[in-house]
């Protein structure tokens, strides 16, 4: 009768998520999020873009004018041209909500540092006590909205799944919170890309868990917090409205969804609204298409066949824009034919993956070295599914932007999150089973080995040799064609094994939506 009983209130606590009071669960999760927090703390101590680097320094500065505009002038007036707002000088050039979040955090500033905002007297400060605030904003971001949306996910993850063992939620969890890319650019670099990650992530979980509605509300969000979280957007439409069409109501069940939205994009947009040139003011920042198809040396499909096919002489920005669209286009196409023929949830994180790696590789302009960070943040959901995938994907991602670290003085910091990637991936009794991460062998295994070694010696050269003079960017350009081999290798992976998911568990939970 006791073991009935106990493997009964086992099969209950799976089903409705009550095993979150086990108290070992939530100490090891509190182990793990403190542990987190004390590594992006670590990391903030170290240099920041455009650090001492006049006159217009790097996006540090960026983040901190901001602040200062949106403190100081009129909310209908920070994407205008103005003596006292020079958009020539870092200005704004993200959604509204990234404008709310600036003020916000000029506030803080304001109330503890007033010279770090002051109008005009600030530019380009740099004072201790300025940097500890700025970093505090980052942090208590990360805090709020990304650590809180990753518990939120793996809660709804493994309950949704059945897979309840307690050390993989854990590994799952730590992956999530510890990954060097995201760490390295918000807290080393100095962005706030938590935001709208975490956004995104609690969008997840919340389809995961059938809160469609939700999910609407906190896509949309991030939707206008980055713009390039639109690399989302063809796996939520196209997941979402799968899932519309096998409703019991399909067009009511639309107009829900995009009643949601649209109410949504008006509440943010609500001190732009007042006139369509207002909105255009906007919106001409969000794309800033005179700046060419690509900038640097960003490992996407166009900057790496400039170096045979020279992209911006050949072409005007008219047709590269069409070429880029077309070819986003095709990329996103099979994974949201997919998703409309059979939603299911694994699919939706595939089709996720699919998207973003689409769009990294082949849009226009939105595209530089930090933008990896969308496309590893499905493949970090699908740790699990795909451990080779991940951990791959994440190596050169970090590869990826190893010249923009080095330039910003985190060579430290990239070594020793490596390192720590690599430890808590392969952390005994705890990773995935050899059975689910079929492990290469022949010639695929000798391949990755050839290519690792490649990677390896890319990262000594780059740090000790000086490049020819005839070419200053011949190692930024190798290391971009590495890399965006493996990141298209693993694009043309992720969707033929989206096509390849067999009917499941996954698919039969979605097949009628209650």
């Amino acid at each position: 009768m006791e073991k009935k009983k106990s493997k009964k209130s086992t099969e209950g606590s799976n089903g409705d998520g009550c095993w979150l009071l086990n108290g070992s669960t939530r100490l090891t999760f509190g182990c793990i999020t403190v542990f987190a927090l004390l590594v992006r703390v670590i990391v903030s101590l170290n240099s920041y873009s455009g650090a001492g680097d006049a006159p217009k320094f790097g996006d540090y500065e960026a983040q901190r004018h901001w602040m200062e505009i949106t403190l100081n002038i009129p909310a209908k007036k920070w994407y205008q041209n103005s003596t006292v707002n020079d958009l020539t000088y870092w200005g704004l050039d993200y959604p509204p909500l990234t404008a709310y979040q600036s003020y916000a955090h000029a506030l803080f500033l304001h109330y503890f540092h007033p010279d770090s905002v002051a109008l005009f007297t600030s530019r380009g400060h740099e004072s201790p006590k300025g940097k500890l605030l700025m970093r505090w904003t980052v942090l208590s971001s990360d805090v709020l909205i990304f650590f809180a949306a990753a518990i939120y996910f793996v809660i709804v993850y493994y309950d949704n799944g059945g897979k309840n063992k307690q050390q993989h939620m854990a590994w799952h969890l730590a992956l999530i919170l510890l990954g060097p890319c995201l760490i390295l650019i918000d807290h080393g670099h100095f962005q706030y890309n938590c935001i709208s990650l975490g956004l995104t992530i609690g969008a997840v979980a919340a389809i995961l868990s059938k809160n469609e509605l939700v999910a609407c509300v906190l896509f949309s969000l991030a939707l206008n917090h980055k713009q390039m979280t639109a690399y989302f957007a063809p796996a939520f439409f196209s997941h979402l409205f799968g899932k519309c069409l096998r409703h019991r109501n399909p067009l009511l069940r639309v107009l829900q969804l995009g009643l949601v939205v649209v109410g949504t994009f008006i509440l943010i947009w609500w001190p732009y609204l007042y006139s369509v040139d207002a909105v255009k003011e906007v919106l001409s920042r969000l794309a800033p298409f005179e700046r060419g198809i690509y900038e640097d040396y960003v490992a996407n499909f166009w900057c790496t066949t400039s170096v045979l096919i020279k992209w911006k002489r050949l072409f005007p920005t008219p047709s590269l824009r069409l070429f880029s669209l077309g070819a986003t286009l095709l990329g996103v196409l099979p994974s949201m034919v997919q998703q409309i023929k059979a939603p299911s949830d694994l699919g939706f994180l595939y089709a996720l993956l699919n998207s973003s790696l689409s769009f990294y590789l082949f849009s226009f302009q939105a595209v530089h070295e930090k933008s990896i960070l969308l496309p590893l943040l499905p493949a970090t959901l699908l740790a699990l599914e795909e451990p080779l995938l991940f951990r791959w994907l994440t190596y050169f991602a970090l590869l990826s932007m190893f010249p923009l670290l080095c330039r910003d003085r985190l060579i430290l910091p990239y070594v020793a999150l490596l390192i720590l990637f690599v430890l808590i991936y392969y952390v005994p009794g705890i990773r995935p089973t050899k059975k689910r991460e079929s492990s290469p062998t022949g010639l695929k295994k000798l391949a990755m080995i050839l290519v690792l070694l490649c990677s390896f010696f890319l990262h000594i050269v780059y740090v000790t040799l000086r490049p020819p003079q005839k070419y200053p960017f011949l190692f930024e350009a190798v290391i971009m064609l590495l890399s965006c081999s493996q990141f298209v290798t693993i694009a043309v992976y992720s969707n033929l094994k989206q096509w390849m998911l067999e009917s499941s568990i996954w698919m039969e939970k979605e097949k009628k939506v209650q």
